[in-house]
């Protein structure tokens, strides 16, 4: 067009280059993260308080409530009333609760998210009924077995009879030793509890469901792992089915 000019590659240089300022509670929430990661703040300690980080960052008091409330919203430390800050403990379990409202919105946007999580899931109990498999202890198969007959002993009781289901798939998730599975076993379960029962509960085919349990505890008692993952697999596309019918 008339009148404008190539941008030259000093112009180009100089903006790229252009100093951003910050705001000062982000800088100060910059500071505490690092304490945290360097280990100078340790689960479960108290922070020091406002007036102290005011004095050791040379920022005023709303810059550090600020970074404190930012800390709080992401779970790294409690804000409590009247209490100082007190720093969490941060694992698996924790940064996967964070994201439970972010799940939400991803499986309501739209109905095909629902599906990849069910697929999700699947491929997830698979891997970990196998490890579960060559790992289990007589006391996990034990515990196991105890499960399903305190799932027996919910029929009749939707509610805790889901409870009872996830329980078990939960305990199958901890026999392998990983708290990650663990975690995100818990996670994917309580999404699909909250937002899609039919994906873990039947109603009318509690009995299908004891006894498909009953047979996976036998697979992983005999340390037999193809035979868990098939057992599994019935169990879960029988799943798959009751969700395509509703």
């Amino acid at each position: 067009m008339a009148g404008l000019r190539p941008t030259t590659r000093y112009e180009k240089t100089v903006t790229a280059d252009k100093i951003i300022r910050r705001k000062l509670s982000d800088q100060v929430l910059d500071r505490l993260r690092q304490m945290l990661a360097a280990g100078e703040l340790k689960p479960g300690d108290t922070l020091p308080s406002e007036r102290a980080l005011m004095e050791r960052f040379g920022v005023g008091r709303p810059a550090v409530r600020e970074a404190l409330q930012s800390l709080h919203n992401s779970g790294l430390i409690t804000i409590s009333h009247g209490e100082r800050s007190r720093v969490n403990r941060i694992d698996a379990t924790t940064v996967l609760t964070q994201s439970d409202d972010l799940a939400r919105m991803v499986l309501s946007s739209a109905p095909d998210n629902l599906n990849h999580l069910r697929e999700a899931r699947r491929m997830f109990e698979l891997g970990m009924v196998r490890q579960a498999a060559e790992r289990a202890t007589d006391k996990d198969v034990s515990d196991l077995r105890a499960l399903v007959e305190a799932q027996r002993a919910q029929l009749g009781q939707p509610e805790d009879f889901i409870a009872a289901d996830m329980a078990f798939h939960i305990r199958l998730a901890a026999i392998t030793g990983n708290p990650i599975i663990e975690s995100v076993s818990r996670a994917m379960l309580g999404w699909l509890f909250e937002y899609h029962t039919t994906l873990l509960h039947w109603s009318g085919n509690e009995d299908i469901t004891l006894a498909e349990h009953a047979r996976i505890v036998d697979r992983i008692a005999a340390h037999d792992g193809d035979g868990a993952v098939t057992e599994m697999a019935r169990h879960m596309d029988r799943s798959a089915e009751a969700f395509g019918q509703a």
